[in-house]
């Protein structure tokens, strides 16, 4: 069957730029094309098509595909990550770094990110545009499988706007996120947890009710090893003293 706008699925994906490989789910695919990271977990990804979980130009070719064929697609910048916007690169002072800005150097002003592209005197050249715009990429993708299970789609959701895998439990329309301990210090969560409430209630119909939950158990403290009392002189060594 031919998948439809709105169905939720399982998505394998290797993207290239001139052949490049430069983003893929497939860790053997990452391993070859020395991207691998070890902050990132190698699997489908589960996106509802339509919905702009991936970029229009990749979201678009995928209706109409059938499970388990091999698709490609060449993705303009337009249906990308958008045309380059010279508005964008900026002249910032060198005295608002806390280290000597170089040429390449990731930097964050507010929310946004950018990149340092250039250092004259004491003004660095900074591009705000997302690093692939104004690029023509081509996706080799395939689609592993429909998802119906209502875990499976909200933890899909979860890990899509969070980069988090979360202990989920569904009962009677009761959804229950068990979050872990700490979590109020990832900024990222911070700003996806209202996102994904409404990708939950938009998209998971049977959903009825989100419920966080954190549990903070109380640390074990070391053990005491046992003190060994002084081993005593036989009586005969005491009686010679």
């Amino acid at each position: 069957m031919a998948i439809q706008e709105g169905d939720v699925i399982r998505l394998n994906y290797i993207g290239r730029i001139e052949g490049e490989v430069f983003d893929t789910t497939i860790e053997a695919e990452a391993e070859e094309a020395g991207i691998k990271s070890q902050q990132k977990d190698y699997a489908p990804i589960v996106v509802r098509v339509g919905s702009n979980h991936v970029i229009p130009g990749l979201d678009e070719a995928l209706v109409g595909k059938e499970v388990g064929e091999e698709n490609e697609v060449e993705v303009p910048a337009e249906k990308g990550f958008g045309p380059h916007d010279p508005k964008l690169v900026e002249s910032v002072s060198t005295n608002n770094f806390r280290e000597k800005p170089k040429a390449g150097m990731r930097v964050q002003t507010g929310e946004r990110e950018g990149v340092v592209v250039n250092v004259v005197g004491k003004r660095a050249v900074i591009d705000f545009n997302h690093p692939l715009a104004g690029q023509t990429l081509s996706y080799t993708y395939t689609i592993e499988g429909i998802v119906e299970d209502v875990v499976e789609k909200a933890q899909g959701f979860i890990k899509l706007f969070s980069g988090r895998d979360m202990d989920l439990a569904f009962d009677e329309g009761v959804l229950t996120v068990t979050l872990p301990a700490g979590i109020n210090y990832d900024k990222r969560w911070t700003m996806a947890r209202g996102v994904v409430v409404y990708q939950i209630f938009e998209y998971i119909e049977e959903v009825k009710e989100v419920v966080f939950v954190e549990s903070f158990k109380r640390p074990e403290l070391p053990k005491e090893e046992p003190v060994e009392a002084a081993a005593e002189e036989p009586a005969e060594e005491q009686a010679e003293e």
